[in-house]
């Protein structure tokens, strides 16, 4: 049976298209969630996308926190249910509490949007299952808020725990402490990211197809998780 993974579309998302895109490239079906709406119809996991939800007022992320659909997607995923946040979906991820510390404003004060290397250094989550140890991929990465800081007892925390997903090569597009491109959760279902791996699935429209493993990484975990 086909696997169902959720797309949520909040005001102002510009990246939920492509994720849906993405999630059926690796062979789930696609369900749109609205953010009005708290239901989630079934799905087995959620993506939440990049772009600019509710415009960016007063925080990246802070007005989407309050959603509907998140009040029951914060419940879900802290009984287990794989979320990934990419971009502004990493942002609501740290505004609703699921993931430490904060995205803030690039410390250039631009806007970058290049093609970017990374690394993967863990990958016992639902999201990066599909990896290697320290495998370096190439992911596009777009944002003027992608600075990722927390409190230095966070960072050591993190590191300590495995739970830094991935990190920049080749030089930190935006100043986030410690190169962090991507954090997990303690339980390793909920993932943020702040290149977009979904932008990297096909090789007409992308620079590689590494964003496809984080995809096929929620189907083998959902195949592997109990009923």
């Amino acid at each position: 049976m086909t696997a169902r993974v959720g797309v949520v579309t909040f005001p102002g998302s510009l990246d939920d298209g492509d994720a849906a895109r993405a999630v059926r490239l690796a062979g789930a079906e696609p369900v749109r969630l609205w953010h009005g709406d708290p239901g989630l119809y079934g799905v087995e996991a959620v993506v939440l996308p990049g772009g600019f939800s509710y415009g960016d007022y007063l925080r990246c992320g802070a007005i989407a926190r309050f959603a509907p659909v998140m009040e029951t997607i914060v419940d879900a995923a802290r009984g287990g249910l794989p979320v990934l946040g990419i971009c502004n979906g990493f942002q609501i991820l740290c505004e609703a509490h699921l993931l430490p510390g904060a995205l803030t404003r690039n410390q250039h004060l631009h806007f970058r949007n290049r093609d970017q290397f990374l690394r993967i250094e863990t990958v016992g989550t639902a999201w990066t299952n599909a990896f290697q140890p320290g495998q370096e991929v190439l992911i596009p990465v777009k944002n003027g808020e992608g600075c990722y800081v927390a409190d230095p007892a966070t960072l050591d925390r993190l590191e300590a725990e495995g739970r830094v997903v991935a990190r920049y090569l080749g030089g930190n597009p935006n100043g986030s402490q410690r190169d962090i491109a991507a954090i997990t959760n303690e339980a390793g279902n909920v993932v943020g990211i702040m290149p977009h791996p979904e932008h990297a699935v096909e090789a007409l429209t992308g620079p590689s197809l590494d964003g496809l493993g984080f995809f096929t990484s929620v189907l083998k975990h959902l195949v592997g998780a109990p009923a």
